[in-house]
């Protein structure tokens, strides 16, 4: 996650039961303003990636999928360095005008997905997963 999505998680996410399974999973925060000194003491192992390229190099480790939550400005820079390989979207039938962009704005190439699962809940919230095509 980000810095910003880490300061609105932290504090609350640790004691939710909804979200226990968080506190064994290990959490990167990509910031670089974020101290140690910043880290919530409840919420389990918690590390601060610097760079894209501490980013990168995590991926190619073993460990499974690197899951990111909120952040639309971390999206941006992790979709436009090629280190996105699936979205999970949800989709809220709620139009609100202007916003912050999932995607970015700068000139690039186009970047093509396939729809891998689509599901619709009764409240008209939809769910959709999309590979990354490369």
């Amino acid at each position: 996650m980000g810095r910003a999505g880490y300061e609105a998680f932290s504090p609350v996410w640790p004691n939710m039961e909804d979200f226990a399974d968080y506190k064994v999973m290990p959490k990167y925060v990509v910031s670089s303003t974020l101290t140690e000194d910043d880290l919530v003491s409840n919420w389990g192992e918690t590390t601060i990636l610097r760079s894209l390229d501490e980013v990168a190099a995590l991926k190619e480790t073993e460990g499974g999928p690197i899951i990111l939550h909120g952040s639309a400005a971390l999206n941006r820079s992790l979709s436009d360095a090629g280190l996105i390989d699936r979205y999970h979207l949800l989709v809220f039938p709620l139009p609100l005008g202007a916003g912050k962009r999932l995607f970015s704005s700068s000139d690039t190439d186009t970047q093509k997905l396939k729809l891998v699962e689509h599901e619709v809940y009764a409240n008209g919230l939809q769910k959709n997963v999309f590979d990354v095509i490369r």
